[in-house]
Protein backbone atom coordinates (compact mmCIF):
# COMPACT_ATOMS: atom_id res chain seq x y z
CA UNK A 1 0.00 0.00 0.00
CA UNK A 2 1.36 3.42 -0.94
CA UNK A 3 2.11 5.82 1.90
CA UNK A 4 0.59 9.31 1.73
CA UNK A 5 3.09 11.96 0.71
CA UNK A 6 4.61 14.14 3.40
CA UNK A 7 3.48 17.72 3.23
CA UNK A 8 6.38 19.93 2.20
CA UNK A 9 5.77 22.51 4.93
CA UNK A 10 6.19 20.03 7.77
CA UNK A 11 9.52 19.54 9.51
CA UNK A 12 11.38 16.26 9.38
CA UNK A 13 10.59 15.54 13.08
CA UNK A 14 6.87 16.01 12.52
CA UNK A 15 7.01 13.65 9.56
CA UNK A 16 8.56 10.96 11.74
CA UNK A 17 5.66 11.11 14.20
CA UNK A 18 5.40 12.09 17.89
CA UNK A 19 8.50 11.60 20.03
CA UNK A 20 8.39 10.00 23.44
CA UNK A 21 8.77 12.51 26.22
CA UNK A 22 11.93 12.16 28.27
CA UNK A 23 11.46 11.99 32.04
CA UNK A 24 14.15 13.09 34.50
CA UNK A 25 15.44 10.30 36.73
CA UNK A 26 14.56 12.27 39.87
CA UNK A 27 10.87 12.00 38.97
CA UNK A 28 11.12 8.21 39.11
CA UNK A 29 12.68 8.02 42.58
CA UNK A 30 9.46 8.54 44.65
CA UNK A 31 7.52 6.09 42.48
CA UNK A 32 10.33 3.55 42.82
CA UNK A 33 10.12 3.85 46.61
CA UNK A 34 6.35 3.33 46.40
CA UNK A 35 6.88 0.18 44.31
CA UNK A 36 9.39 -1.10 46.87
CA UNK A 37 6.80 -0.48 49.60
CA UNK A 38 4.25 -2.57 47.68
CA UNK A 39 6.82 -5.33 47.27
CA UNK A 40 7.52 -5.26 51.00
CA UNK A 41 3.83 -5.49 51.90
CA UNK A 42 3.15 -8.36 49.51
CA UNK A 43 6.30 -10.17 50.64
CA UNK A 44 5.07 -9.84 54.22
CA UNK A 45 1.89 -11.70 53.24
CA UNK A 46 3.92 -14.49 51.63
CA UNK A 47 6.21 -14.83 54.65
CA UNK A 48 3.22 -14.99 56.99
CA UNK A 49 1.69 -17.93 55.14
CA UNK A 50 5.11 -19.60 55.12
CA UNK A 51 5.17 -19.38 58.91
CA UNK A 52 7.98 -16.79 59.13
CA UNK A 53 5.90 -14.37 61.13
CA UNK A 54 8.59 -12.11 62.56
CA UNK A 55 9.99 -11.43 59.11
CA UNK A 56 6.44 -10.89 57.83
CA UNK A 57 5.76 -8.19 60.44
CA UNK A 58 9.16 -6.65 59.72
CA UNK A 59 8.24 -6.36 56.05
CA UNK A 60 4.93 -4.69 56.87
CA UNK A 61 6.75 -2.20 59.11
CA UNK A 62 9.29 -1.62 56.34
CA UNK A 63 6.42 -0.88 53.95
CA UNK A 64 5.08 1.65 56.46
CA UNK A 65 8.50 3.29 56.68
CA UNK A 66 8.91 3.50 52.90
CA UNK A 67 5.41 4.92 52.57
CA UNK A 68 6.29 7.57 55.13
CA UNK A 69 9.32 8.82 53.21
CA UNK A 70 8.20 8.62 49.58
CA UNK A 71 6.03 11.73 49.78
CA UNK A 72 8.70 13.70 51.60
CA UNK A 73 11.33 12.69 49.08
CA UNK A 74 8.99 13.67 46.24
CA UNK A 75 8.56 17.13 47.73
CA UNK A 76 12.30 17.42 48.41
CA UNK A 77 13.14 16.53 44.81
CA UNK A 78 10.21 18.57 43.48
CA UNK A 79 8.97 15.40 41.84
CA UNK A 80 5.33 15.37 42.96
CA UNK A 81 2.79 14.30 40.36
CA UNK A 82 -0.84 13.16 40.12
CA UNK A 83 0.39 9.76 38.99
CA UNK A 84 2.50 9.45 42.14
CA UNK A 85 -0.42 10.44 44.35
CA UNK A 86 -2.70 7.80 42.82
CA UNK A 87 -0.02 5.13 43.01
CA UNK A 88 0.68 5.97 46.65
CA UNK A 89 -3.01 5.57 47.47
CA UNK A 90 -3.13 2.14 45.83
CA UNK A 91 0.00 1.11 47.73
CA UNK A 92 -1.52 2.23 51.04
CA UNK A 93 -4.52 -0.08 50.80
CA UNK A 94 -2.15 -3.03 50.29
CA UNK A 95 0.43 -2.08 52.91
CA UNK A 96 -1.87 -0.80 55.66
CA UNK A 97 -5.08 -2.68 54.96
CA UNK A 98 -4.58 -6.04 53.29
CA UNK A 99 -1.06 -6.95 54.45
CA UNK A 100 -1.46 -6.43 58.23
CA UNK A 101 -4.90 -8.05 58.17
CA UNK A 102 -3.60 -11.21 56.48
CA UNK A 103 -0.45 -11.36 58.63
CA UNK A 104 -2.55 -11.11 61.79
CA UNK A 105 -5.00 -13.69 60.46
CA UNK A 106 -2.26 -16.18 59.58
CA UNK A 107 -0.56 -15.81 62.96
CA UNK A 108 -3.48 -15.49 65.36
CA UNK A 109 -6.98 -14.72 64.11
CA UNK A 110 -7.21 -18.03 62.26
CA UNK A 111 -7.75 -19.61 65.67
CA UNK A 112 -11.15 -17.91 65.84
CA UNK A 113 -12.13 -19.43 62.48
CA UNK A 114 -14.83 -17.41 60.72
CA UNK A 115 -14.90 -14.69 63.37
CA UNK A 116 -11.19 -14.12 62.86
CA UNK A 117 -11.63 -13.81 59.12
CA UNK A 118 -14.54 -11.40 59.55
CA UNK A 119 -12.40 -9.24 61.86
CA UNK A 120 -9.59 -9.20 59.29
CA UNK A 121 -12.06 -8.27 56.53
CA UNK A 122 -13.59 -5.48 58.59
CA UNK A 123 -10.18 -4.01 59.36
CA UNK A 124 -9.06 -4.13 55.70
CA UNK A 125 -12.29 -2.49 54.54
CA UNK A 126 -12.02 0.16 57.25
CA UNK A 127 -8.49 0.97 56.09
CA UNK A 128 -9.77 1.39 52.52
CA UNK A 129 -12.57 3.70 53.67
CA UNK A 130 -10.13 5.71 55.77
CA UNK A 131 -7.81 6.22 52.81
CA UNK A 132 -10.70 7.18 50.52
CA UNK A 133 -11.89 9.80 53.00
CA UNK A 134 -8.37 11.17 53.34
CA UNK A 135 -8.04 11.52 49.54
CA UNK A 136 -11.38 13.33 49.30
CA UNK A 137 -10.38 15.78 52.03
CA UNK A 138 -6.98 16.42 50.44
CA UNK A 139 -8.55 17.17 47.04
CA UNK A 140 -10.68 19.99 48.39
CA UNK A 141 -9.52 23.43 47.36
CA UNK A 142 -10.44 25.07 50.67
CA UNK A 143 -9.29 23.28 53.79
CA UNK A 144 -10.35 23.87 57.36
CA UNK A 145 -7.73 25.48 59.65
CA UNK A 146 -7.64 22.47 61.93
CA UNK A 147 -6.54 20.11 59.12
CA UNK A 148 -2.93 21.18 59.63
CA UNK A 149 -3.11 19.96 63.23
CA UNK A 150 -5.52 17.02 63.38
CA UNK A 151 -6.45 13.92 61.43
CA UNK A 152 -10.01 12.64 61.23
CA UNK A 153 -9.66 9.19 62.75
CA UNK A 154 -6.44 7.27 63.25
CA UNK A 155 -4.25 7.46 60.11
CA UNK A 156 -3.90 4.21 58.15
CA UNK A 157 -0.12 3.71 58.65
CA UNK A 158 -0.50 4.01 62.42
CA UNK A 159 -3.59 1.84 62.27
CA UNK A 160 -1.51 -0.99 60.81
CA UNK A 161 1.03 -0.64 63.63
CA UNK A 162 -1.76 -0.62 66.22
CA UNK A 163 -3.61 -3.58 64.76
CA UNK A 164 -0.55 -5.82 65.00
CA UNK A 165 -0.27 -5.42 68.80
CA UNK A 166 -1.59 -8.96 69.51
CA UNK A 167 1.07 -10.28 67.12
CA UNK A 168 3.80 -8.40 69.01
CA UNK A 169 2.52 -9.86 72.27
CA UNK A 170 2.53 -13.32 70.72
CA UNK A 171 6.19 -12.86 69.80
CA UNK A 172 6.88 -11.94 73.44
CA UNK A 173 5.64 -15.35 74.56
CA UNK A 174 1.96 -14.86 75.38
CA UNK A 175 0.19 -18.14 74.72
CA UNK A 176 -2.49 -18.18 72.07
CA UNK A 177 -5.29 -19.23 74.39
CA UNK A 178 -8.94 -18.89 73.33
CA UNK A 179 -9.28 -15.81 75.52
CA UNK A 180 -6.31 -14.17 73.84
CA UNK A 181 -7.49 -15.10 70.34
CA UNK A 182 -11.05 -13.86 70.75
CA UNK A 183 -9.82 -10.80 72.58
CA UNK A 184 -7.62 -10.11 69.56
CA UNK A 185 -10.67 -10.39 67.30
CA UNK A 186 -12.45 -7.70 69.33
CA UNK A 187 -9.30 -5.56 69.37
CA UNK A 188 -8.91 -5.81 65.59
CA UNK A 189 -12.48 -4.64 65.02
CA UNK A 190 -11.95 -1.79 67.50
CA UNK A 191 -8.87 -0.55 65.62
CA UNK A 192 -10.84 -0.71 62.38
CA UNK A 193 -13.48 1.48 64.01
CA UNK A 194 -10.83 4.00 65.12
CA UNK A 195 -9.73 4.29 61.48
CA UNK A 196 -13.19 5.27 60.20
CA UNK A 197 -14.28 7.21 63.29
CA UNK A 198 -14.43 11.01 63.45
CA UNK A 199 -12.12 11.09 66.44
CA UNK A 200 -9.77 14.11 66.17
CA UNK A 201 -6.23 12.73 66.23
CA UNK A 202 -3.29 15.05 66.69
CA UNK A 203 -1.11 14.94 63.56
CA UNK A 204 1.99 16.81 64.71
CA UNK A 205 2.34 18.48 61.29
CA UNK A 206 2.41 22.01 62.64
CA UNK A 207 4.43 21.24 65.77
CA UNK A 208 7.54 23.23 66.45
CA UNK A 209 10.44 22.70 68.82
CA UNK A 210 12.58 25.25 70.56
CA UNK A 211 16.08 25.60 69.20
CA UNK A 212 17.69 24.77 72.58
CA UNK A 213 15.71 21.50 72.71
CA UNK A 214 16.67 20.31 69.23
CA UNK A 215 19.74 18.27 70.24
CA UNK A 216 18.05 16.60 73.25
CA UNK A 217 15.15 15.69 70.95
CA UNK A 218 17.56 14.18 68.42
CA UNK A 219 19.20 12.15 71.17
CA UNK A 220 15.79 10.85 72.26
CA UNK A 221 15.03 9.78 68.69
CA UNK A 222 18.38 7.99 68.46
CA UNK A 223 17.69 6.30 71.80
CA UNK A 224 14.25 5.19 70.64
CA UNK A 225 15.63 3.74 67.40
CA UNK A 226 18.41 1.94 69.30
CA UNK A 227 15.89 0.42 71.71
CA UNK A 228 13.64 -0.50 68.79
CA UNK A 229 16.48 -2.36 67.10
CA UNK A 230 17.44 -4.19 70.31
CA UNK A 231 14.00 -4.81 71.88
CA UNK A 232 11.76 -4.61 68.85
CA UNK A 233 8.54 -6.22 70.07
CA UNK A 234 8.74 -4.74 73.56
CA UNK A 235 9.24 -1.22 72.23
CA UNK A 236 6.49 -1.60 69.62
CA UNK A 237 4.06 -2.86 72.27
CA UNK A 238 4.84 0.07 74.55
CA UNK A 239 4.53 2.48 71.62
CA UNK A 240 1.09 1.16 70.71
CA UNK A 241 -0.18 1.37 74.30
CA UNK A 242 1.22 4.90 74.65
CA UNK A 243 -0.41 6.01 71.40
CA UNK A 244 -3.79 4.63 72.44
CA UNK A 245 -3.48 6.44 75.78
CA UNK A 246 -2.80 9.74 73.98
CA UNK A 247 -5.98 9.58 71.87
CA UNK A 248 -8.33 10.86 74.61
CA UNK A 249 -5.99 13.80 75.25
CA UNK A 250 -6.01 14.55 71.53
CA UNK A 251 -9.80 14.76 71.54
CA UNK A 252 -9.64 16.94 74.63
CA UNK A 253 -7.17 19.31 72.94
CA UNK A 254 -9.54 19.56 69.97
CA UNK A 255 -12.44 20.47 72.24
CA UNK A 256 -10.43 23.12 74.08
CA UNK A 257 -9.11 24.71 70.91
CA UNK A 258 -12.20 24.60 68.70
CA UNK A 259 -14.97 24.41 71.28
CA UNK A 260 -18.32 23.35 69.84
CA UNK A 261 -17.11 23.31 66.22
CA UNK A 262 -17.61 19.82 64.84
CA UNK A 263 -15.88 18.15 61.96
CA UNK A 264 -19.09 18.16 59.92
CA UNK A 265 -19.42 21.93 60.50
CA UNK A 266 -16.04 22.42 58.85
CA UNK A 267 -17.27 20.71 55.70
CA UNK A 268 -15.50 17.37 55.98
CA UNK A 269 -18.59 15.22 55.79
CA UNK A 270 -18.18 12.47 53.24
Amino acid sequence: MDLPPVEPNRSTDEARGPRLREIPIRLMVPNLITVLAICAGLTGIRLAFEGRYELAVAMVLLAAFLDGIDGRIARLLKATSKFGVQMDSLADIINFGVAPALVSYAFLLDGARSLGWIAALLYAIAAGLRLARFNVMEDRGIKAPWQSEFFVGVPAPMGAVLMLLPVYLGFLGIERTPWFIYGSVVYTVAIGYLLVSRLPVWSGKSSKIRRDLMFPALLLVVLYVALLMSYTWEVLSITVVAYLCVLPFSARAWKRRYGTITIEDEGTHV
